[in-house]
């Protein structure tokens, strides 16, 4: 085994094992929380052969705005595992967040979050509530493609593909069927972005019908948010888009009673990443306060999906054993429930001691989930008939809202004969023609072009028309050709249309 020569030495008795992980100590918390969770692997029997990578702090001050070298990544392909602490990503252009950067570069497209409320060891509105969250984790927004168009107006893309809606929702059925799951909920907000999203949920409604055992539903994202809020019992697997999937899942997690109880982990084909919920606290760091459940919890899902369920399920009934006893660090320590306060290491020891013990009170059925679920890749899409019918073009152009009429005049004076003017938007609204006079507008214009009644669109219509407004002098920032796809559009309409 190598190790990166790193300021904590690994427990000895977790040196040499059958399962090569990575491990990463992170930042603020992180080296304390890791500390004691690989203490617990340790006493408990955890058989893994682990190396330790640096990430993080250290490599952003070395001018490394990843967060990650090369010989990482090296460590990471050689063993496909990473259990990785919390880490800072500073703020300020240039930095990279290393979670999506690891989550895109190793292919780790479900993220998968178990919320259970472990009441009556600690405090929850929803004792009952157990909950999984299965997040998309390469597309949506989080592509992070985002650009300045005009001095008013920036853009952030949100893409979406087919495969990887095929993806999240097939590995949330199959996540069910391995665990026994009643019902998959699927959250998106279609009724506004309804090619996107709208994707997504047709995507959802197909595959649903492969799993006939398995109830399914589809939600608005937030009237499904606030039921969740609201009755968490009403839900069992939640599928859903990147950017909701960050928000709920941790709505969920906090629900349970605390953020800091919650792991979570990111499946790839290849690798698998498993982490704590809550980031690193650098104002708890070097107190021994932190409460490393989270982590711990991480660490008791990896055990599970390389097929270590019988450790997993001993730490976790050590684990449910000291909550149980009421053995609790700082952030969840209730006078109702709250027997002895005490550090990380502290909780780490005593977790130990109960290693072999399971808990009085009957656990939540969530914490039955170690064991691994397989993976189906997305099926090949058949081609459809491609047209190019038109064409959007952004401008930037300033205006008193009163020259509508003659941006549209200069607009479709520069045309070639095979384009009309359609429409202008700003914003997504309509105001051209028969826009409304109290619609308020910024310097960032959508100009749509389609093709002239009787006339055949050629692929180069959409590059005359940018050198003819060009030379008209207007600025065209960006260019959208409009399609349709087997005859159906492939583009929204503006609100007000």
């Amino acid at each position: 085994m190598t190790l990166t020569a790193l300021d904590h030495p690994l427990p000895q008795s977790l040196a040499t094992g059958s399962v090569p992980i990575t491990v990463a100590r992170g930042d603020g918390i992180g080296p304390e929380i890791m500390d004691a969770v690989l203490h617990v692997l340790s006493e408990a029997g955890a058989r893994l052969d682990v190396e330790e990578i640096e990430i993080g702090n250290r490599l952003y001050e070395r001018g490394i705005t990843a967060g990650i070298d090369s010989s990482a990544w090296d460590s990471l392909r050689r063993t496909g595992l990473f259990l990785k602490a919390p880490i800072t990503t500073p703020q300020g252009g240039g930095y990279k967040s290393l979670n999506v950067t690891a989550r895109k570069a190793l292919g780790l497209f479900a993220n998968v979050r178990p919320c259970s409320a472990y009441a009556p060891f600690v405090a929850s509105h929803h004792p009952g509530m157990d909950v999984v969250i299965v997040r998309e984790n390469e597309e949506d927004t989080y592509g992070g493609i985002e650009h300045q168009q005009t001095d008013e107006v920036v853009q952030c893309l949100k893409l979406i593909s087919r495969p990887g809606c095929e993806r999240i929702v097939r590995y949330a059925f199959d996540y069910a069927r391995a665990h026994g799951r009643r019902k998959v909920s699927c959250f998106t907000k279609d009724n506004i972005m309804k090619l996107t999203d709208g994707l997504f949920h047709r995507v959802f409604d197909e595959i649903a019908e492969e799993y006939p055992e398995i109830e399914s539903e589809h939600r608005i994202i937030d009237i499904g948010t606030a039921l969740l809020a609201d009755d968490p019992r009403r839900f069992d697997v939640i599928v859903t888009p990147n950017l909701y999937g960050d928000i709920v899942s941790d709505v969920a997690a906090q629900l349970t009673g605390s953020v800091g109880l919650a792991g979570s982990m990111n499946i790839g084909e290849q690798c698998a990443m498993f982490e704590a919920v809550h980031g690193s606290a650098p104002d708890l760091a070097g107190r021994n306060e932190a409460n490393p459940s989270g982590l711990l919890q991480a660490a008791i899902l990896m055990l599970g999906h390389v097929g270590q369920g019988d450790v997993a399920q001993r730490i976790e009934n050590a684990w449910l054993t000291t909550l149980e006893e009421g053995v609790h660090t700082p952030d969840i320590a209730d006078p109702a429930h709250t027997r002895t306060i005490v550090g990380t290491s502290e909780f780490a020891h005593a977790v130990v001691e109960r290693l072999g013990r399971s808990p009085a009170t009957p656990p939540p059925a969530g914490v039955e989930r170690h064991r691994a679920v397989p993976i189906a890749g997305a099926k090949p899409s058949e081609p459809a008939v491609k047209e190019l019918v038109g064409v959007d073009v952004f401008v930037h152009w300033r205006s008193n809202g009163s020259d509508i009429e003659q941006l549209a005049a200069t607009l479709q004076k520069a045309a070639p004969a095979s384009l009309e003017l359609a429409m202008i938007t700003n914003r997504g609204v309509k105001v051209y023609p028969d826009g409304l006079p109290e619609t308020f507008c910024t310097d960032h214009w959508r100009c749509r072009f389609l093709e002239s009644e009787g006339r055949q669109l050629y692929r180069l219509a959409p590059a005359r028309l940018i050198e003819g407004l060009t030379l008209a002098g207007l600025d065209c920032i960006k260019t959208e050709n409009l399609y349709t796809f087997d005859g159906q559009p492939g583009f929204s309409r503006g609100q007000g249309e």
